[in-house]
């Protein structure tokens, strides 16, 4: 029965299979030629605005690159509660589209107190601003 356990083991190769993503990169690299480089996927950060506000606000001070990346973490954190909060009441109310409205409605809920108060007037100026250009 040894014998018939080792062709068992043999006979099956799931090593091959494990290769297969290994085969599609260098699939991909064998069609280039020697002068082309690889495109860099561009990555899509709030970096270059949380910098502008910062200098609206202390135009003296910098940022180093591990607090950009705290603050860019903390506004896609802030961005996703707000829309999942405005998915929510567009469902509960039976609508299909997000508006201006649901977004109020989520920063009063989702931030607090003085904070949302601030935020809401900030974005209603924003919007009319939007709207009128």
């Amino acid at each position: 029965m040894a014998p018939k356990a080792e062709k068992t083991t043999a006979g099956k190769k799931p090593k091959a299979e494990k290769r297969l993503p290994a085969s599609k990169s260098s699939g991909k690299e064998g069609g280039e030629k020697k002068g082309k480089k690889k495109a860099k996927k561009s990555v899509e950060t709030y970096k270059i605005y949380i910098f502008k506000v910062l200098k609206q606000v202390h135009p003296d001070i910098g940022i180093s690159s591990k607090a950009m990346s705290i603050m860019n973490s903390f506004i896609n954190d802030i961005f996703e509660k707000l829309a999942g909060e405005a998915a929510k009441l567009a469902r509960y109310n039976k609508k299909p589209t997000i508006t201006s409205r649901e977004i109020q409605t989520s920063v009063r809920l989702v931030l607090p107190g003085e904070l949302a108060k601030h935020a809401v007037s900030e974005g209603t100026k924003a919007v009319t601003k939007f709207t009128s250009n």
